[in-house]
């Protein structure tokens, strides 16, 4: 059989294929300008899809071809699942009653002029006031900050990656509501420690039911002596001081983050415009201008 006679016009919707271009050059990275200055984008997101990594409770994403091109020559699929998978960002009401959806934000809070700064951290270390002071470079007023603690290094189905994990908590949420940023990004699963999330944090006896995972509470008070809720005594404290303070919060960051890691960058990353919204999926970006590089 010809090369020609595996092509057929009832493949392109009867168009002549000799019209289509090629794949090959659609995957070249084309020049970017913005405000009439070349830049460049580097992604600081993780993947999406069936399989990825997964908070230890959520159920796994569903893909589902509604289409296929064996059947339909289009490719259409459903969608299952959670927000908060990947690089996401939370909104308000995820951690607060009354306060706004995803829908509702401003799309102007979720871009601008940021840093990117590493706070490198070990299992169950908090990031403190301290470590945010003496970041370099140093954190300004309106800046959108993205915290390199190196922990997307273990980004996977890991006990490591979800429970092990170092974090914020009350005191850097403080500083940073005290600060005036504009936003805060971390390469962990959570805005809060994994202790003061969930997993292991109760309110007291009676409220064990609401542990995730008693064993990791087990294990740090085995390592410490001490009840998790004796050092951690707050649920997220950091979530709802960011998000009701107007600074938006970017979960599970990655990507190629350590190339741009202590460097001052435009930042963006939107959610979608989901009615009644609870947090979003993003694309995470840092843009450079290719003359400061």
């Amino acid at each position: 059989m010809k090369k020609d006679e595996l092509d057929s016009k009832y493949l392109h919707g009867m168009l002549d294929g000799k019209f289509l271009g090629k794949p090959e050059d659609i995957l070249k990275k084309p020049i970017v300008e913005i405000l009439g200055r070349e830049v460049e984008i580097v992604d600081l997101s993780h993947p999406f899809g069936t399989g990825i990594p997964l908070w230890p409770y959520f159920e796994d994403i569903k893909v589902e071809k509604m289409h296929y091109h064996a059947k339909s020559r289009v490719l259409s699929q459903t969608l299952t699942h959670t927000m908060h998978a990947s690089t996401h960002a939370d909104s308000p009401i995820h951690v607060e009653e009354g306060y706004p959806y995803t829908d509702q934000m401003p799309l102007e809070r979720y871009m601008g002029k940021g840093v990117i700064v590493s706070i490198p951290k070990g299992k169950w270390e908090v990031i403190t006031p301290e470590d945010l002071e003496n970041a370099e470079p140093a954190i300004e007023k309106g800046d959108i900050v993205i915290i390199n603690s190196g922990w997307h290094r273990y980004w996977g189905d890991s006990v490591k990656y979800f429970c092990y994990s170092p974090g914020l908590y009350k005191e850097a949420g403080e500083w940073f509501v005290k600060k005036g940023v504009k936003g805060v990004g971390v390469d962990q699963q959570a805005l809060d420690h994994p202790l003061g999330t969930r997993l292991t944090w109760y309110l007291g006896k009676g409220d064990e039911r609401n542990m995730i995972l008693p064993w990791l509470a087990d294990e740090y008070k085995n390592e410490t002596g001490h009840d998790v809720i004796e050092d951690f005594p707050y649920w997220e404290p950091c979530h709802r001081l960011l998000l009701t303070n107007g600074i938006v919060g970017w979960e599970n960051v990655g990507g190629d983050i350590d190339k741009v890691t202590g460097k001052r960058c435009t930042i963006i990353g939107v959610p979608l415009r989901w009615a009644g919204g609870d947090g979003s999926i993003v694309r995470l970006m840092a843009i450079l201008e290719k003359s400061k590089r």
